[in-house]
């Protein structure tokens, strides 16, 4: 305790104590910090460029192509029905499948129809007799009115018998033949080539048959190749079709089979070839639109009348274009823009007026040039006026400059 008290008195005579070492430490470390913090501190590396992958526009001549909803309809449709009537005796064809023209499909029974044939040839036998009696008789009458045995009224009278006779053997030979025709009927014929649909009456039931449409309906049978597709033009695309033709741009439809080209649903490009072989005389007033028919080739038969499918019309003439991959344009608002990349390796948003897809690649109308450099791949990372490091795109075997393996 008298130390201590001995160095109070000390600090308070003399203003001052002596120095213990961890502080002398303590505030050596405390100098070089602010020493520290009074340098510049170095700056931070700055990130490289993203990498991006580029290509310049493909130059080619396309044509443009309009595209509109069909419907397929048969060459020909035919309801197949019994001409004469009477019981089906047999079915002989198979539902849905290919007939030929000449294949038998019904029979009806024929034995009334054998029957009646019976009755007229015997008619025409009679009619055939009666007509030589009339001969030997006209040919006595002339012998005998040369010697007056017979007068001429007699001789007109077996003429005219001849006459009636002859008659009465045509009609006879016209009952036989309408007879054997109705034998012939009772075999059912396919008319045209086709597919045939399910058979409507069975062996065993009773048709009528007649030649004015109230017969028995008993199948019918569509023709599959070639095969129409119709669909409407709208007014616009007419004109426009118009103004080209005027204008010497492309020939008419109503001239010329202008090709087409469908694509049946669950298809991404078109399947089946075609031309145009009709346009209607008139638009329809209710839809203002003209009815358009095109033949289609259907060597497959994979189209069937009553399918829908999208019908690709030539609509221009051929013209030098600029084409990118779709995938190098972008949407921005309201209007579409692509990034290209400058001498500089900076990157520019540049607005695009966008044109059809042409065997995979967009048609680009306005906006660039041929020798722009198209980011087509990586653009997440592009930004506008920033720097890239762009490496030029490797088409991969048989695809195209932008194309993604």
């Amino acid at each position: 305790m008298s130390g201590s008290g001995g160095n109070e008195q000390f600090v308070k005579t003399h203003g001052f104590v002596q120095p213990r070492p961890r502080l002398i430490a303590g505030l050596l470390a405390a100098a070089f910090a602010l020493a520290g913090c009074g340098q510049p501190t170095s700056q931070a590396a700055a990130p490289p460029a993203p990498p991006v992958t580029v290509a310049q526009p493909v130059k080619r001549t396309v044509t443009d192509w309009d595209e509109f909803t069909g419907r397929f309809e048969a060459l020909e449709e035919v309801q197949v029905r019994p001409r004469v009537g009477g019981y089906v005796n047999s079915v002989e064809f198979q539902d849905g499948a290919i007939v030929r023209a000449g294949d038998l499909l019904y029979v009806i029974d024929p034995r009334p129809f054998e029957a009646v044939a019976e009755q007229a040839d015997g008619q025409l036998s009679d009619a055939r007799a009666k007509v030589e009696l009339a001969k030997r008789e006209l040919d006595r009458g002339l012998n005998l009115v040369q010697t007056s045995a017979v007068s001429e009224q007699v001789v007109d009278q077996r003429r005219q018998a001849l006459q009636a006779a002859h008659a009465a053997e045509t009609q006879a030979e016209g009952a036989l033949k309408a007879a054997r025709l109705n034998i012939e009927f009772t075999h059912v014929t396919a008319p045209i080539t086709g597919r045939v649909s399910r058979h409507l009456v069975s062996p065993g039931n009773l048709v009528q048959g007649s030649d004015n449409g109230s017969s028995t309906l008993l199948t019918s049978i569509v023709t599959l190749d070639p095969i129409y597709v119709y669909f409407d033009l709208d007014e616009a695309t007419f004109i426009k079709y118009s103004k080209l033709w005027f204008e010497g741009k492309r020939p008419s439809s109503r001239d010329t089979a202008n090709p087409v080209q469908v694509t049946l649903a669950g298809e991404t490009k078109p399947s089946h070839d075609g031309g145009i072989n009709f346009l209607d005389n008139r638009l329809d007033v209710s839809t203002g639109t003209l009815r358009s028919r095109a033949v289609i080739k259907n060597t497959d038969l994979s189209i069937l009348p009553g399918q829908f499918g999208r019908v690709r019309l030539i609509g221009s003439a051929p013209y030098d274009a600029l084409l990118i991959p779709d995938v190098a344009v972008a949407t921005d608002q309201s209007r579409k823009i692509v990034f290209v990349v400058k001498p500089d390796d900076t990157v520019e948003a540049r607005p695009v007026v966008l044109g059809p897809l042409d065997e995979g690649l967009r048609v680009i109308r306005e906006g660039l040039k041929a020798e722009d450099r198209v980011i087509v791949n990586g653009i997440q990372r592009a930004r506008v006026g920033a720097k890239v490091a762009p490496s030029p795109a490797q088409a991969p075997a048989g695809g195209k400059p932008g194309d993604k393996s």
